[in-house]
């Protein structure tokens, strides 16, 4: 190993030996990084690694993306990242393979960024999580030098405590704290912006668990790019920050959505008033998701909402803005259908299916829910989504049902197509719109300019 994190498991009550010159100089690249999970968060973390110097090892069982990983290529759409991953590549400072035990071997520290989807209930799916903390410990216990192990996935409060650090200690037989390094680092990375959240983030959270301040001393090298100062704080605190930011990103989109529908119904347009609210940067906090819109989607903030009520409910705590807000958001849908419904034609367009622009994700997406609804209906449903796969050779975003549906331009689904949901912004939309020699309906679920065709029938949202 390049770096000295030597520790010996030692029984008993005896203390692992750590050396004074544990922590690194400014030649941060000594470090070598293995990335448990090649999703969004797992492959980002891949590539701004990579690209800050650092060895990076990519662990995942899923063997399309070990495969694009290792020839640098991204397995997911995200801008930028095909780019950092080709010149990891180049510069080989990238691997990637499915075996937990090489990943541990040959680096310093894991981030674990394995997926905690939600069960039927509400509750979190933690299988993943615990599936990881097994291959790890087990490549652990053969292991004689000191290694940090730091979760990354979004976890309900306790679940360090009462889950990683149990399984990582019975599958490795060593002592958290003491035989390895143990963290919580919460992500904060938004999909389509999540190279530019990573580089500039807005806060810095470290869990620190007990008085295991080496793992944290690490991690605050590994993010000293960032000129940020990381917020050190207990691991249950840490763990519900994450809940605590997408809950709160979910009631603003909702209560701003509601604002919006209101203004409509009086003509008001909503958008002024919103921008007048978002100026008061000294209450209001941030401008972000202050804009009425459609429902939110995605893998982040119907799950992490889904959990906290499902937390609160476990312990007879009420949680009713927050169910206020998961009902908020089913009203923004059913508040979409009734327009599209109230068009009164059979062929239907969908600019866009992905929960938003600018990323291949389909998990919860409201336009896909609009979409497979309208297709029960036996309407005559075509798409435009530039970055939805239309084989299943070409990633994960393959869904046989609407495949058949995609159409190559935005012109040829507003040739088929009587009413067109404008779901995504993307380029060339407003001149197909605008050429468009037929009459048609827009409901506009993405706030584009309102068409000056005179063939065009145009329904804002909520303005």
């Amino acid at each position: 190993m390049e770096i000295e994190l030597n520790s010996v498991h030692l029984a008993g009550n005896q203390k692992a030996a750590v050396p004074d010159n544990y922590y690194p100089n400014a030649d941060t690249r000594r470090y070598r990084v293995s990335v448990f999970g090649a999703g969004y968060v797992g492959c980002v973390s891949c590539a701004c690694l990579s690209r800050d110097g650092f060895a990076v090892i990519a662990v995942d069982p899923d063997r399309f993306k070990i495969e694009r990983l290792a020839g640098g290529e991204a397995p997911i759409v995200e801008p930028g990242l095909n780019e950092l991953l080709q010149s990891a590549h180049a510069n080989d400072l990238l691997s990637a393979t499915h075996s937990a035990a090489d990943a541990i071997n040959d680096t310093d520290i894991s981030f674990c960024c394995v997926g905690t989807p939600s069960l039927p209930d509400g509750t979190l799916n933690t299988n993943h999580v615990r599936q990881v903390c097994e291959d790890i410990g087990k490549a652990l216990r053969h292991k004689a030098e000191f290694h940090i192990v730091v979760m990354r996935s979004t976890i309900l409060p306790g679940t360090m405590e009462e889950l990683v650090i149990p399984t990582l200690e019975k599958a490795s037989r060593k002592i958290a704290g003491r035989d390895f390094g143990i963290a919580y680092y919460p992500e904060f990375l938004r999909e389509s912006t999540a190279i530019a959240d990573h580089d500039k983030p807005g806060a810095i959270v470290f869990g620190q668990y007990g008085d295991d301040a080496r793992s944290i001393e690490v991690l605050k090298v590994l993010v000293s790019h960032s000129g940020v100062t990381p917020h050190v704080i207990p691991m249950r605190s840490a763990e519900i920050v994450k809940y605590a930011n997408n809950c709160w990103h979910a009631v603003k989109i909702s209560f701003s959505n509601e604002i919006g529908n209101i203004c409509k119904a009086k003509n008001i347009d909503s958008h002024v008033v919103m921008d007048v609210l978002c100026s008061d940067t000294r209450l209001n906090i941030s401008r972000a998701y202050m804009k009425p819109g459609f429902a939110y989607g995605g893998s982040c903030l119907p799950k992490d909402l889904r959990a906290l009520t499902a937390l609160g409910r476990s312990m007879n705590v009420p949680t009713p803005v927050l169910d206020a807000a998961r009902l908020a958001n089913t009203m923004q849908i059913d508040h979409a259908r009734s327009l599209i419904d109230g068009a009164s034609h059979e062929a239907i367009g969908f600019i866009g299916v992905t929960f938003k622009a600018d990323t291949d994700d389909l998990r919860e997406s409201p336009l896909l829910e609009l979409v497979e609804g309208f297709l029960g209906k036996g309407k005559d449903v075509s798409i435009y989504d530039p970055n939805v796969a239309r084989e299943a050779s070409q990633g994960r975003n393959f869904l046989k049902h609407i495949a058949p549906l995609l159409q190559d331009t935005i012109k040829d689904v507003i040739a088929r197509s009587e009413v067109i949901v404008v779901g995504n912004k993307y380029p060339g939309l407003k001149d197909a719109i605008e050429t468009a020699g037929k009459p048609v309906t827009v409901i506009d679920l993405a706030r584009i300019e309102e068409p000056e065709n005179k063939n065009v029938i145009y329904h804002g949202l909520c303005w």
